[in-house]
Order: C-alpha cells, then structure tokens, then sequence
C-alpha cells in the first residue's frame, strides 16, 4: 500500500516536471540551432553586400574626372605638366575653372559613395570597420583606377572629401595646415602632404574609433608613396611653385 502510494507519488510529481524540463531543452535546442543559423545566414548576406559595397565604392572613386574634363579640352592631361589627373594639373595646363571643377569634383566622389554606404550599413554591428574600408576603397580607386590601367590621380582631394564625411573637425584643421605650408612655400605639393600627415593625428586627438584612424593611418602613406616623386623634387629643389604655369 505504501509503495503503491510513493510510486503514484513520484508519478505525479516527478513525471511532469521532468516532461517540462524535457520540453524546454528541444525548444531552446531548436532555438539556439535556429537563431546560430539565422545568424550564419545574416553574416553571409551583411558580407556579401558589404563586398558590393565596396566595389561600388571602389568604381566611384576610379572615375578619372580629370583626364574627362582634359579630353573634353582637346587635351590629355597624362601627356603634360606633371602627368597627373588631379586638380593640380589640370588648372596648371587647362586653366583654374577647370582646375577647380576637377577639384570639387574628385572631393565628391569621395564624400558621395561613403555617404551613401553609410545609409546601408549604418544598422550593422561592423558599421565602423565597414565604413572605413569603403573610404579606403574610394580612394585607391582614384589612385588606382581600373578604367584606366590603374596609373590615376594622388589622391588627395578624394580623401579630403572621404574624411569630410568621417571628421569635419580634422578636414578643417588640415585645409588650415595646407592653406599654412602652401602660402609660405609656394608648392601645393608640400601643403597636401602636410595635410595627409595630420589627418591621423586630428583624428587620433578627436578620439575617432580605431576604424577610421587606421584607415587615415593607410590613407596617409599611400598619399606619401604617390607623392614620392613631388618629395624627390623638393629635396632637390626642383619642384614647381603654384604660381608658375606650363607653358603649352
């Protein structure tokens, strides 16, 4: 009788609880297999936009507006002056209205593509990392520009417009640098690798996220590596003042 009524007992109050307990471990299985695979599928497509993304980016940022605006002049930029596709060389040969329509033209596709990006990505738990790299796509784009075998522009006022976007504090204190270095030497080539090389610093100081100051820090040597012959020519005392035009 007794043992009749423990086991009944242990029915009663053991079996439940243990179907409870049984039932909650396969739904909150199924739910941790489902949300890792939820997350897996998510990961793949945040990727894979990403990497469109970056592309885009990159195609925006290879647009050689420069050496457009040239042959709509009846001239290749590439064949005078410094070689360059960038404003510099283009108001030197073509005259400022062109100069400066290159100039506002190479910081806008370096501040557009990133803007836009930053619409798509802006809800991803990378946001950051994935917006510094699409700023760094735009600019080795304008460096590197598949359209035309990858020998483009210095990248400079594509990266103004890209940290126009990512630090406007830091842009005015480099324009300031720049305006500063350019006034006293004559050499729009000193002042732009003054203002590549306090780019990190600014935003080092305005406590930007690592992201973006390492891709200032990338940035930056690249704008110094393309600028290698411009330095060449100071040391030697060769380089061309702004103030002195080509002669055709």
């Amino acid at each position: 009788m007794y043992h009749s009524i423990r086991v009944n007992a242990i029915k009663v109050v053991f079996l439940p609880d243990l179907r409870y307990c049984l039932q909650w471990w396969f739904l909150s299985t199924w739910i941790q297999r489902n949300t890792y695979n939820l997350r897996i599928n998510t990961f793949e497509t945040d990727m894979g936009t990403f990497f469109i993304i970056f592309i885009l980016c990159y195609l925006a940022g290879a647009v050689p507006f420069g050496l457009l605006f040239g042959r709509a002049a009846g001239r290749d930029v590439r064949n005078s002056g410094s070689g360059n596709i960038g404003a510099t060389n283009v108001a030197r040969l073509l005259g400022k209205k062109l100069g400066i329509l290159t100039l506002l033209c190479d910081v806008g596709k370096g501040f557009v593509p990133v803007y836009l990006a930053s619409l798509f990505l802006e809800q991803n738990a990378n946001y950051e990392t994935y917006i510094a790299l699409c700023g760094l796509a735009t600019v080795l784009g304008h460096m590197f520009p598949v359209y035309i075998g990858f020998k483009g522009g210095k990248g400079v006022a594509t990266a103004l417009g890209v940290f126009l976007f990512f630090s406007p504090l830091s842009i005015l204190f480099a324009l300031l640098l720049f305006i500063g270095v350019v006034a006293v030497s004559g050499f729009v080539s000193a002042g732009s690798l003054a203002a590549a090389a306090v780019i990190p610093l600014c935003i080092w100081m305005l406590n930007g996220t690592t992201p973006i100051l390492l891709a200032a820090v990338v940035i930056a040597f690249l704008i110094w590596v393309k600028h290698s012959a411009n330095i060449g020519r100071l040391l030697r005392g060769e380089e061309k003042g702004w103030k002195k035009k080509e002669t055709a």
